[in-house]
């Protein structure tokens, strides 16, 4: 099996040293970086399967780290921060994470997080290509791309599974615990609201009006539907 490589980004030496070890031992390829500069060096430098990047950095701040790390890659990042409230983990994932731990955590949830993050993003095992294509709009399953009007909509891998699963059943409503389930995998105080976050940057890639949707709709009270005229 090919070594994932994850970049550790953490200013506090203890929690840096403790999570390189236990990636290591689970067999992660780990570059660690002290600080948002470095981070961003070390960005430029390698193909990184992931990357789990606090918010309080010195030099550059993990959201600026976030923001320039998006503008290039849709490499799934997890956000580790001491701020616990959901305005601050929302506001986080909107900036394009994939996910969001907070401190003090187990290095063993984040481990797990890791690994299904990683059973995500991870296609080359999917042996046939599937496509889905609504007007303008097309999914290519296989490949992990979607495609507006023939060009790359730079989604995250939450943004994509999330669209993936609407666009799979047009006309189907989904309840936000069952979008939750369905593209996390796991349930966590909070995350209901991080799916309307993520539909907030779909649409926007897309282009989508909320309110007048091409794409994805809201049903008040129930949760969000894919418009198969598109």
């Amino acid at each position: 099996m090919e070594t994932r490589r994850v970049l550790l980004v953490e200013d506090e030496k203890s929690i840096r040293d403790a999570v390189v070890a236990y990636l290591e031992r689970e067999g992660f390829w780990v570059t660690p970086a002290a600080d948002g500069e470095a981070a961003l060096h070390a960005f430029s430098l390698h193909n990184f399967d992931l990357i789990v990047l606090d918010l309080m950095l010195p030099k550059v701040s993990g959201e600026d780290v976030c923001r320039e790390i998006r503008e290039k890659s849709d490499v799934p990042i997890i956000m580790l921060t001491a701020k616990g409230e959901v305005d601050d983990r929302i506001a986080g994932l909107e900036l394009g994470a994939d996910d969001y731990l907070v401190k003090p955590f187990s290095p063993r949830e984040l481990i797990a997080r890791i690994k299904v993050l990683l059973r995500r993003s991870h296609v080359t095992d999917i042996p046939q290509r599937d496509f889905l294509k609504y007007g303008d709009l097309e999914l290519d399953v296989g490949g992990h791309r979607a495609l507006l009007s023939g060009k790359d909509l730079d989604l995250t891998v939450s943004e994509f599974k999330l669209l993936l699963v609407l666009a799979r059943y047009p006309g189907r409503v989904y309840s936000r615990m069952e979008l939750v389930d369905k593209v996390l995998g796991y349930d966590f105080e909070g995350y209901e609201r991080t799916v309307d976050s993520h539909i907030k940057n779909l649409r926007a890639k897309l282009g989508d009006d909320p309110k007048e949707p091409r794409y994805i709709s809201t049903v008040h009270g129930v949760g969000y539907r894919f418009e198969s005229q598109g």
